[in-house]
């Protein structure tokens, strides 16, 4: 999505406050929270699971709809230029999101190996991912560029949207004729909170909490940070530019993932993340060289020799990927840890230069989501649905920690504000490591 430059959008279409701006978090994280909650509620309550009745697929195909149905409501919103508005419409397109999403990730976990569960969530985030990636960079164009003159406006964001939904409303065709398996468990009997006695899903609820909230806050605040003296002084179209670099790190490193994580030969693991790790960043670069001019779009790549920084960060997360080993656990602790210190280098001011730092974090981000549930819903069983809600009910905490970090702006300065991301970061480092304990116990 591109609540990124939405949020630097609205800002200048209605002159908010950093705490203000962070509302479109609020309300797009917020409604996770509450439709998680009262699908958990519902199954828990009367020991009937929606999602099981109708079928897994058919609950995407109408995420899809509900998803089509919010980016429709930008127009009204834009023609009576109401923020308020504008965060119901993205209230309504999270809602949509809430829903693929509790249907999504563990359709992709349970058809198939349970041991290879991470790799398939790799591939599916990672091809999620293209749209995190080209997401923010489409929508600058669309709302800067095609749909004005350089200033944004409520219609040139609606406009963007009304773009998006057509989108959706397209794939829910699509999903619905797609011949995929229905797949429905056995189970009926629902009824209960026993799902709250499985350490591993609590403790990775808490994990979710902690990674989305991170990630978010760094998706949030990413091009005030490159704007600022610390992070290049770049000018917003250059930054907006740039946050296709975080969010592609992301798509590298899943796609990255779903090699580590399969049962291929370790040849072809090895072939798979090389061409992963070149064609990806490639494909960015080539897509934010093209720029519009008046006699219209003209292709301009910077010297490559400015990315070797990012190149570098590349290397470096696949070192981490062969340290992981293959293993979900041992692999979230190391790439956690990394995003721990970069944040930490940040906020102490200790490197001079952090704007890579910031730029690589979406590749150590990468793998979080998908090893995250992956571990968490292992074994559920009949509550896979109760705790994949759960997880999703978690992503709440990309609506708590901007709002937080935001604070720490207007305090202590948008540098030092990094602290936020980097304890979000500790706390999914020690999930890992109970994981990875666990693991070790029951191999020995």
């Amino acid at each position: 999505m591109t609540n990124d430059i939405l949020v630097n959008s609205f800002k200048r279409i209605f002159e908010l406050s950093h705490f203000q701006r962070s509302l479109v978090q609020q309300a797009f994280f917020g409604a996770f929270f509450v439709i998680s909650l009262i699908y958990y509620l519902y199954s828990s309550l009367t020991g009937r699971d929606p999602v099981n009745r109708i079928g897994y697929n058919r609950g995407m195909v109408i995420g899809l709809l509900v998803c089509g149905l919010g980016c429709i409501m930008f127009y009204p919103a834009a023609m009576a230029e109401s923020y308020i508005a504008f965060l119901l419409a993205l209230f309504v397109l999270a809602t949509g999101v809430s829903i693929l999403q509790i249907c999504a990730n563990p359709y992709a976990a349970i058809l198939g190996n349970p041991d290879t569960a991470g790799s398939r969530l790799n591939l599916a985030q990672g091809l999620n991912s293209l749209g995190t990636t080209l997401g923010p960079l489409v929508g600058f164009l669309l709302i800067y560029v095609v749909f004005s003159d350089g200033n944004p406006t409520a219609l040139s964001v609606s406009q963007t949207y009304l773009l998006y939904g057509s989108v959706f409303f397209l794939l829910s065709i699509l999903t619905w004729f797609s011949g995929m398996p229905s797949f429905r468990n056995d189970a009926t009997d629902m009824k209960g909170f026993g799902v709250l006695n499985k350490p591993a899903l609590v403790l990775g609820v808490l994990a979710i909490f902690f990674y989305v909230g991170a990630e978010v806050s760094v998706g949030t605040w990413i091009v005030e940070f490159l704007k600022s003296t610390d992070g290049g002084k770049m000018d917003e179209g250059s930054a907006s530019y740039m946050l296709s670099y975080f969010w592609g790190g992301l798509m590298i490193g899943r796609l990255v993932g779903a090699s580590a994580f399969s049962s291929n030969g370790m040849a072809l693991r090895l072939g798979y993340s090389a061409l992963y790790a070149l064609a990806v960043p490639t494909l960015i670069y080539v897509v934010t060289s093209i720029s519009k001019q008046p006699d219209g779009f003209s292709f301009s790549p910077k010297p490559i020799s400015e990315f070797a920084p990012y190149g570098l960060m590349i290397g470096l997360m696949l070192m981490a990927f062969i340290s992981g080993r293959g293993k979900p656990a041992r692999t979230l602790v190391i790439f956690s840890a990394v995003n721990a210190c970069f944040f930490a280098f940040v906020a102490t001011g200790i490197v001079a230069d952090a704007k890579w730092l910031i730029i690589g974090s979406g590749l150590f981000f990468s793998i979080g989501w998908s090893n995250i549930f992956s571990l968490a819903i292992s074994g559920l069983g009949k509550m896979t649905s109760q705790g994949s809600s759960l997880l999703v009910l978690a992503i709440v905490g990309g609506a708590v920690l901007p709002p937080v970090q935001a604070d720490l702006i207007e305090g202590a300065g948008i540098g030092a504000s990094f602290v936020v991301p980097a304890v979000g970061m500790v706390a999914v480092a020690m999930y890992g490591l109970y994981m990875w304990r666990s693991d070790l116990v029951s191999e020995s």
